[in-house]
């Protein structure tokens, strides 16, 4: 009986302690990450203050730039395809939903998580990656 009650409270600290934050990275690491996975990371640190001012001020159109078309949004359950940045400032209050708003309020440069595909904001709700030429960096995924 007794050991049952250590497993328990081993288990309950354990998931306690797992849900801990991790501590967040130096602007340092996370600039060194981004230039080793993508070959630079001053346009992505731009894009991204440029994302969250556009978003926090509610510049449509500003975000609409920002985005990679033709794009593929889930509107009301749906499965929409934006064709272009008119299209996606006419749907921008489907598509920039406040949950969406706010994982871009809440995100911290150094807490950005980047892999091959590219930067995640939030978990997941927005997703970001060079696209083209050097330096052209894109929203690739809007996800509520």
């Amino acid at each position: 009986m007794r050991r049952t009650g250590l497993a328990i409270i081993a288990a309950a600290f354990v998931a306690a302690v797992g849900t801990v934050p991790v501590g967040a990275q130096s602007v340092a690491e996370v600039n060194k990450t981004f230039d080793e996975l993508f070959g630079e990371h001053a346009a992505y640190q731009n894009f991204f203050d440029a994302l969250k001012k556009a978003v926090a001020t509610g510049d449509k159109a500003a975000v609409a730039a920002m985005v990679d078309y033709p794009f593929q949004a889930r509107i009301g359950g749906k499965a929409v395809k934006i064709r272009d940045a008119a299209h996606f400032v006419a749907d921008y209050d489907k598509i920039i939903t406040t949950k969406v708003k706010e994982a871009v309020a809440e995100q911290s440069y150094p807490t950005l998580f980047a892999n091959w595909q590219g930067v995640m904001i939030g978990d997941g709700e927005v997703w970001f990656s060079g696209t083209g030429g050097p330096g052209n960096v894109k929203i690739t995924a809007i996800n509520d």
